[in-house]
């Protein structure tokens, strides 16, 4: 071997959604032998020298017995994770001559196995951006292949074992993508008997993308009602599906469903914790409002979640983001999602039941209520009572309006809203509010007897606002109409 061996090779880390570009230089020398990793690595990107030797060696290649010094670049940059081992593993055996000194201008990702075996790792979307970005072609782990199709224009190659290094030229290339179709939601609207005032509330909810509370005892169908919000909401355009597919894809859940068009709902348990709510850890993960990105974040049992965990959704639900300062800076996450909560009226559930006594202290019903918050629900676009059904109308199996006819009217109402250059009634504020609403002077003395007897905020009544607004979209109406007005206020004006 001669004195010194040097190669460089192209990968990334992952910070927020974007994966920022690392190289990975090695160095080949003489001296006692040794396997050096710096570059402020994690444990799991140490960990990298046992499996990097062991791999190397499996797939018939020689493992230098000399000073390997490894230096990840920037250095002031954090690096963490298992997707390190590949990069660092071709870059060895580029410097040592053993494969194609064309491999060192690939992106490579990708975790190895002892025996040389090619894994894919969290964040390979984000990778595959980096690696279109920078017009670089892609070497991808053979079994997470179909993750990077949702990136067009990007060429990459699947690698099953290090051993593919050998021929980094064979023609693997992806030229186009996999065609996707989003499944027909299993959870149908036709299947809820009654309440047609909260399926009223849904549908204004979905086709405004409003923020919707749903209050009543317990067994009065709350939940039910909320899980077929999906099946209403229209499907992810191509935006859209990269955006949340990159969050689901960095968190290591399964985004197929993401890049189908199918928009994400997640239904976290009240025992989740702040970091899993907005995000955070070590290294720092999305929440659950990152991954309802473009979708639904149903809090069942909203009372029950701890209060710093609800406090914490005021600005993302304002802002469309969360941003988490650390020491080493700040880190991005989007959170454009449609809050929808569901809540008993009190501890026992039976405030208000016209059937059954409700048997709490008054006491208890206050901060009960008061766990909710006034700022967040102020944030709180529609809230409903929902009372219990009769059993013998449930027992008649009456025929309920199905799931696809309300999609239908809320396609239309979106597109009638798109038509009048609104791509979002839910982000409108000030003069573009209240030129989409066109108010005459009648509805703007109406609107603000309602705000004055409701004691709204400015935010209170600019959500109302919009509410009118999606209701009008409804009803096809240029402008803001009276009964929109009252139809708003009698959606919004409900406690639990």
């Amino acid at each position: 071997m001669s004195p010194q061996f040097r190669a460089s090779v192209h990968t990334a880390t992952v910070r927020g959604t974007t994966a920022v570009d690392v190289i990975v230089e090695v160095d080949i020398g003489n001296g006692l032998p040794a396997f050096i990793i710096v570059g402020l690595a994690d444990a799991a990107v140490l960990e990298a020298r046992d499996r990097v030797r062991s791999a190397i060696r499996a797939c018939g290649f020689d493992f230098p017995s000399a000073r390997i010094v490894v230096n990840l670049a920037p250095a002031p940059l954090r690096k963490h994770g298992t997707g390190f081992d590949l990069p660092i593993a071709a870059a060895i055996l580029v410097a040592t001559r053993q494969v194609p000194e064309s491999v060192a201008h690939h992106h490579l990702v990708g975790e190895l196995s002892l025996e040389g075996h090619v894994r894919g790792v969290p964040g390979l979307l984000s990778h595959a951006l980096a690696a279109r970005s920078a017009d670089r072609d892609m070497l991808v782990p053979a079994e997470a292949i179909d993750r990077v199709h949702a990136v067009a224009g990007l060429n990459a190659r699947p690698i099953r074992i290090l051993a593919d290094l050998r021929a980094p030229n064979q023609e693997h290339v992806l030229q186009k993508r996999t065609s996707l179709t989003a499944k027909k939601h299993a959870l149908d609207l036709d299947e809820v008997v009654g309440h047609e005032a909260a399926k009223r509330a849904l549908e204004i909810a979905a086709a405004g993308s409003h923020n919707l509370l749903l209050v009543g005892p317990p067994g009065s169908g709350k939940t039910m009602l909320a899980r077929r919000l999906g099946s209403l909401l229209p499907s992810l355009d191509d935006s859209e599906r990269l955006e949340a597919a990159v969050i689901h894809d960095i968190a290591g859940c399964d985004s197929t469903s993401i890049l189908a068009g199918e928009r994400p709902f997640r239904a976290p348990h009240h025992s989740s914790s702040l970091a899993g709510l907005v995000g955070g850890g070590t290294p720092p993960r999305p929440g659950e409002i990152s991954l309802a990105h473009h979708g639904v974040l149903f809090l069942d049992e909203l009372p029950e979640f701890a209060p710093g965990a609800l406090q914490s959704l005021r600005q993302p639900l304002e802002d469309g983001e969360v941003t988490l300062v650390r020491a080493d800076g700040r880190i991005r996450y989007p959170a454009q999602f449609m809050l929808v909560a569901s809540a008993n009226p009190c501890p026992c559930g039976f405030l208000g039941d016209p059937e059954r006594r409700c048997t709490c202290p008054a006491s208890s019903i206050g901060r009960y209520q008061n766990r909710i918050g006034g700022p967040l629900m102020d944030r709180i676009d529609i809230a409903v009572r929902m009372n219990r059904i009769d059993p013998a109308r449930l027992l008649a199996r009456q025929d309920c309006e199905g799931s696809i006819h309300v999609h239908d009217r809320i396609g239309t109402a979106r597109e009638f809203a798109f038509a009048h250059g609104r791509l979002a009634t839910r982000s409108l504020i000030g003069n573009d509010l209240l030129a989409a609403c066109k108010l005459e002077a009648s509805e703007r003395q109406l609107l603000a007897a309602h705000a004055k007897r409701h004691h709204l905020s400015g935010r209170g009544v600019t959500r109302l606002l919009r509410v009118a607004r999606t209701i009008a979209d409804l009803a096809r109406s240029e402008r803001v109409t009276a009964d929109a007005v009252d139809e708003a206020v009698g959606l919004r004006i409900t406690t639990p």
